[in-house]
């Protein structure tokens, strides 16, 4: 069986002996005994060629500094075991389904949103055990539940954890599992008839086609995501969906139909500065986090504008949101290079660069390299 160390190794653009500095490194924060220098360069070599097996001790340390999970790791694809006559675990398992209350999707629901608050403040990379297992046992939930009164409620809770889970594999390079849980996401949702949901998650996919270098089709997508949703979209939602729009378009070279989707979410976005959704937990945005995305989207057509929007949302920022304030240092420094200024550029993108290894965002550490070679 081959190892898909390596490949995930490449994600993230690091050497071997990155690697083996970094599991050593990993081992001292955490108190655990590893092997001695010049045994990690072996091991390392012969798990990457298939010569040595990769142990559950170092596997686990593989998958939160990979942000990867056991199939990737080993490179392969589970099926489903066939049994034949095991109509009792069946029944057992569809039996224990009916079980699941409201207060059990609750907690479901708690679950997902603590790992959100982790994943904006720690990085995705180390959290991928955790969201592999929500998602199995949400997944498992569904697929046990037989009538639709049991089925919807944990149909949306596994909306909201796959869509979470696909960013989360955006980020740290995962981009075939990203996709395959949107496409998770989308189907939960429309079981669970969940407009908003099925259109964030639509919308997100998005990202995906952009990141992979095509951003018409991607345009398309998001589009797509606003007529799903329809008129079950929150405005806050709807206004999302056009800055989504609005960054695509731009990274799509299409600065006229940019301005239009920025001047509709201006126009969608309810005043005031609570950024919290109360329909779609998973959607922060207020006039703040707008201001942000506006410049963003004007840096990414040259807009001079771009770099007064973007110090406003610097200054205003939660300092809690990593991710999401690396990704405001990448703006600027895009907007700087626009105007030639290259010492305010550098300068951003050395703090994105710290933030972002902090993190673990193999998407932001490309982007941040895509912007060095401009300096």
């Amino acid at each position: 069986m081959t190892s898909g160390l390596r490949a995930a190794r490449n994600s993230r653009e690091w050497s071997q002996e990155r690697l083996i500095h970094e599991i050593e490194r990993y081992a001292r924060e955490h108190v655990i005994t590893v092997a001695s220098l010049a045994s990690l360069r072996v091991y390392v070599s012969e798990w990457e060629n298939g010569k040595r097996p990769i142990t559950e001790r170092y596997a686990k340390i593989l998958r939160a500094l990979l942000g990867i999970t056991d199939d990737e790791l080993y490179g392969r694809h589970t099926a489903t075991p066939v049994e034949t006559d095991g109509y009792d675990e069946l029944m057992s398992r569809i039996d224990a389904s009916r079980s699941v209350s409201l207060t059990m999707v609750t907690t479901f629901m708690d679950q997902t949103e603590l790992l959100r608050t982790m994943d904006r403040q720690m990085g995705a990379s180390s959290l991928v055990d955790q969201m592999t297992g929500h998602l199995s046992t949400l997944e498992d939930a569904l697929t046990f539940a037989v009538l639709p009164e049991t089925r919807r409620p944990v149909a949306r809770a596994l909306a909201g954890a796959a869509t979470l889970a696909a960013w989360q594999a955006l980020d740290v390079g995962a981009v075939e599992r990203a996709w395959r849980h949107y496409e998770l996401g989308k189907r939960a949702a429309q079981e669970a008839d969940e407009p908003m949901y099925l259109a964030h998650a639509t919308a997100e996919q998005a990202y995906v086609l952009c990141d992979a270098g095509r951003p018409a089709v991607a345009v398309e997508l998001v589009r797509e995501a606003q007529r799903a949703g329809g008129k079950a979209m929150s405005p806050r939602l709807r206004a999302w969906l056009y800055a989504a729009e609005a960054e695509i378009c731009a990274k799509a070279g299409m600065p006229d139909d940019c301005r239009r989707a920025l001047d509709n979410a201006v126009r969608c976005l309810p005043p005031g500065q609570e950024a919290r959704d109360p329909d779609m937990l998973s959607i922060f945005l207020n006039q703040g986090h707008l201001s942000r995305w506006r410049g963003n989207a004007l840096a990414l057509i040259g807009d001079d504008d771009a770099v007064n929007d973007l110090y406003v949302s610097l200054g205003s920022m939660d300092p809690t949101f990593i991710r999401a304030t690396a990704g405001l240092r990448c703006d600027l420094a895009q907007a700087h290079l626009a105007r030639g200024e290259y010492d305010q550029a550098h300068d951003h993108l050395r703090h994105a660069r710290l933030l972002a290894n902090r993190t673990g965002s193999v998407r932001q550490r490309r982007r941040i390299e895509q912007l060095t070679q401009g300096l």
